[in-house]
């Protein structure tokens, strides 16, 4: 495989027609390279329009979605990061190539190793990892400039909206198959907020996400 023409295809295919024209992002795509960050055996998918498995029910989001999230987000060099779901680091590493810092969370032991390894390999340090569940929130570090949540929440915790400064950008896939939506909030001043929701998606749910209340007759 012609890794460059992949990459090439990738953002020129995919990429720019998903409305993604921020050209700091669409260098960063072809700067940090998303083989790197894959599982040995699908490697051969990483420029692939899919979800990439991770092991243990865990997905890696389309290439489309991971650089949509960053444009959307507008992540500055003074930005404090959360991240919800670490996965293998890629969406980590793009984050931390605009921001001060970042603050990713994962629940899996596995991917933690993993996405550390991978990190550390690309000589990427302005990350802390952690390993929990923070599906309705992670307050340790809070409050945030932006916070990304990498798989989907049927309800979104209100937790999450307490946790953003001011001018601060949240952005989530809030619903269940088949209608879900990513939604970008700001926080406009304390306690007032703005909701946007950007165009529908479908992606797997965080493990142990808050889920409406069902009413049983």
């Amino acid at each position: 495989m012609n890794l460059e023409q992949a990459r090439y295809n990738m953002v020129e295919q995919q990429i720019r027609t998903w409305e993604v024209l921020d050209q700091e992002v669409l260098d960063l795509l072809f700067e940090l390279r998303r083989e790197e960050f894959v599982p040995a055996e699908h490697r051969d998918l990483a420029f692939v329009d899919m979800e990439i498995p991770l092991g243990n029910g865990e997905v890696m989001l389309s290439p489309k979605l991971e650089a949509r999230m960053l444009q959307e987000l507008g992540v500055g060099k003074s930005d404090k990061v959360l991240e919800v779901g670490t996965g293998s680091g890629y969406m980590t590493a793009l984050l931390a190539a605009k921001a001060q810092h970042v603050v990713s969370v994962e629940i899996d032991p596995e991917l933690k190793v993993f996405a550390a390894r991978n990190l550390k390999a690309h000589g990427i340090a302005n990350v802390t990892l952690e390993l929990g569940d923070a599906a309705r929130g992670w307050s340790g570090q809070a409050p945030y400039d932006v916070i990304v949540l990498t798989g989907s929440v049927p309800l979104l915790s209100e937790t999450f909206l307490q946790m953003l400064k001011p001018s601060g950008r949240l952005l989530a896939v809030v619903g269940e198959a088949p209608v879900m939506k990513a939604r970008l909030i700001t926080c406009i001043s304390e306690g007032a907020f703005n909701a946007v929701d950007l165009f529908e998606t479908c992606v797997p749910a965080l493990r142990n996400a808050p889920r409406p209340e069902r009413f049983v007759f």
